[in-house]
């Protein structure tokens, strides 16, 4: 399960159902902590409200690549245009949407970026090479009903980030997973809590999940390289609130803290965050995401200023057009 095993096999051309989804996530921190990103490329974009009120038809008419860089003394970078099916291009090894694309390159994955911010027509062009080094198995189901999988493909992996715009240039420690499911995430949870952090030896990932209907479930998971093992979570520790009011818990084996809170929206929010997990103080991504906010009609009518849609090659686009 070591990184060097096998090459990347990451489904980019896997079926995506109507009223579907699927995403590919990566993460990272900077050695120096001093900066970080998330990137994400989705298929049947979970978040979009042109996805909803399309009737959750044709997941491939609603595909995006998401990029935040978070960065100390310089402001952050945000882009998320969401682009129609004729923007989109897909083989096993390659997923192209608009002018940005992930592609495998033997073991590592590789992100070539070109996006313009929003409402910030701030650009992004740049590339993110992720290379990993613990391999994380076999998928996970997140519902009793089987309908929501996640796959923590490369649990603990190595960065490299090279941008022209910004200019920036770092390494670091990342994660690498996709999730996928057969329907709209709001309908069938409440809210979930997940981090991930590295280890000397491996990486662990907690993933705590609010079913509707159902009883709550918690899955703390050591990846070492090796094996993958199951241990009993660790307590809860409540920590600060965001400032939407984003209730935020963690599990740790001793006192925990926010170090830097990196999105803050009104249905989830992304931190870095210190805590103590297989008796190593360590600081890792976490994110608390709030369903019951995100499925009202408020939210959804928020989201097209920092989500513009550009149909591109697919036709006109509903709502709001905007974007690269």
């Amino acid at each position: 399960m070591t990184g060097s095993d096998e090459g990347l096999r990451l489904q980019f051309d896997a079926p995506v159902p109507a009223d579907g989804y699927r995403w590919w996530y990566v993460d990272a921190i900077s050695d120096d902590g001093r900066e970080a990103l998330t990137c994400i490329a989705f298929i049947g974009s979970v978040f979009s409200p042109y996805y909803a009120w399309s009737g959750r038809k044709d997941p491939f008419n609603h595909v995006a690549i998401n990029l935040a860089l978070y960065r100390t003394g310089a402001a952050s970078r945000w882009a998320l245009t969401e682009r129609g099916r004729g923007d989109l291009s897909r083989s096993p090894t390659r997923l192209q949407v608009g002018p940005s694309h992930v592609e495998v390159r033997g073991d590592s994955l590789e992100i070539h970026v070109r996006e313009r911010g929003f409402p910030m027509p701030l650009g992004l062009k740049g590339m993110i090479r992720v290379m990993p080094e613990v391999r994380g198995g076999a998928p996970h189901l997140l519902n009793e009903a089987g309908a929501h999988h996640w796959w923590p493909i490369a649990p603990k992996s190595r960065v490299e980030v090279v941008f022209d715009d910004p200019a920036m240039k770092w390494s670091g420690t990342g994660y690498l997973d996709s999730n996928w499911g057969d329907g709209a995430l709001e309908r069938d949870f409440q809210s979930w809590t997940w981090s991930r952090a590295p280890l000397s030896k491996g990486a662990c990932v907690l993933y705590d999940v609010q079913p509707r209907g159902g009883s709550a479930s918690a899955m703390a998971l050591h990846f070492d390289g090796q094996r993958v093992e199951r241990f009993e979570p660790p307590p809860r520790v409540k920590l600060p609130g965001s400032l939407f009011l984003i209730g935020r818990e963690t599990r740790s084996e001793a006192q925990a803290r926010v170090v830097r809170t990196l999105t803050d929206s009104h249905f989830y929010a992304r931190s870095i965050v210190e805590s103590t997990l297989r008796g190593e103080k360590v600081w890792g991504v976490h994110e608390s995401l709030e369903l019951d906010r995100f499925k009202t009609g408020w939210a959804k009518v928020l989201l097209p200023f920092r989500m513009p849609r550009n149909a591109g090659k697919s036709g006109a686009s509903p709502a709001l057009q905007s974007g690269v």
